[in-house]
């Protein structure tokens, strides 16, 4: 028997997870010059990052022969003035993904269970089958999370329940009242993980406050990113708003340095900036908008989104994200999310969206 099949059978089980295609491998592969590729497969911001977020960074560059603060004080700080919450209930990842597996971790033991939607996050089953945990997948209804199925899912060993709102890679949105009164019919012995990944992307008018939910719902637990609107994406940082005891578990298998000094400086600084995520929802919409033109001319389905991307389908996903690789547009294909026949893309600034819109229409001739 060698080393590698004495690793635990839920270790050798998992299928690891696919990032998007940097720029530079489709450049290698395909021959192709950098700078006239167009990625927009990640879901990251177009606009950059924001120019309060460089300025911190930069200030912090002469202290990197130092440990980063391993309790993240000021950016907590921060977070508890913006957020109206105590730095009690504060928790900071390497990214929001490490906060999924950081409560994983705290909560699932081996042999447990944890519930998640169809055409969900896919790091929710790597995570829970990381420490050894069931994965109960529940059919989606639309795309999106089916609330009542959900709960009935729920087990005497379920610890963990994943949404995703707004969904990736769907885009879809549960409205806030919809959310409250599923925590309501929650076991209270029963971490409910809302993912808000896209939080900042939503509409004004569909916008709800989850982080006061947490003085009525103590099992829930709030993850959100600075690699999305905020344009941190190289710098991985994350943070969880959650019940001081819910926060005091994760802390506890959280490692000391998870956070860099220069990611939680720039998250700093880029929490300050108001004008450049005004600025980024705005792209943001005016691009959705763009796109849904350029689809519903192409006659395309699309699934209609709250975030910063549309899924859209092909009917051969496989075959028309080659060709879209071969002119250099780099979209996302879902096939390991149960959706061959789809495609997802992040909408990017005008010329990058008229871009993709250009080739996409000579892919799909085949």
């Amino acid at each position: 028997m060698t080393v590698a099949q004495r690793a635990p059978e839920h270790i050798r089980a998992i299928s690891p997870y696919v990032p998007g295609k940097p720029i530079g491998e489709l450049a290698r592969e395909m021959g192709l010059d950098e700078a006239k590729i167009v990625k927009l497969a990640s879901n990251e911001n177009p606009l950059g990052m924001s120019p309060k977020a460089r300025a911190a960074m930069e200030a912090a560059l002469d202290g990197l022969a130092l440990y980063p603060d391993g309790n993240g004080f000021a950016l907590k700080q921060a977070l508890a003035a913006k957020l109206g919450v105590s730095t009690d209930n504060l928790v900071l990842g390497n990214g929001s993904n490490d906060v999924l597996e950081l409560a994983a971790r705290a909560f699932i033991p081996a042999g447990a269970s944890a519930v998640f939607a169809q055409h969900a996050f896919a790091v929710y089953p790597l995570a829970v089958q990381g420490v050894g945990g069931r994965c109960i997948e529940v059919p989606a209804r639309f795309f999106g999370h089916d609330l009542a199925a959900m709960a009935d899912a729920i087990g005497t060993d379920t610890r963990i329940v994943f949404i995703a709102n707004p969904n990736n890679p769907t885009g879809t949105f549960l409205p806030g009242p919809v959310i409250e009164d599923f925590l309501a019919r929650v076991p209270a012995d029963v971490l409910v993980l809302l993912d808000e990944a896209y939080n900042e992307y939503l509409p004004f008018e569909l916008r709800y406050d989850s982080v006061s939910w947490i003085k009525r719902f103590p099992n829930l637990l709030i993850s959100r990113t600075f690699s999305k609107i905020y344009g941190l994406a190289g710098l991985r940082m994350g943070y969880a708003v959650a019940h001081p005891t819910v926060a005091d578990l994760i802390n506890r298998v959280r490692q000391p340095f998870n956070a860099n000094s220069l990611a939680l400086a720039a998250a700093e600084g880029a929490l300050s900036d108001d004008e450049f995520l005004a600025r980024s929802f705005e792209t943001n919409r005016a691009g959705m908008a763009q796109l849904i033109r350029g689809f519903d001319a192409l006659n395309l389905q699309h699934i209609p989104s709250v975030a910063n991307f549309l899924t859209f389908r092909v009917g051969d996903g496989a075959g028309v994200n080659r060709r879209l690789l071969q002119r250099g547009v780099i979209v996302r294909p879902v096939g390991n999310y149960g959706m061959p026949e789809w495609l997802r893309v992040t909408i990017g600034l005008p010329v990058e969206n008229e871009r993709f819109l250009e080739a996409l229409a000579e892919a799909l001739k085949g």
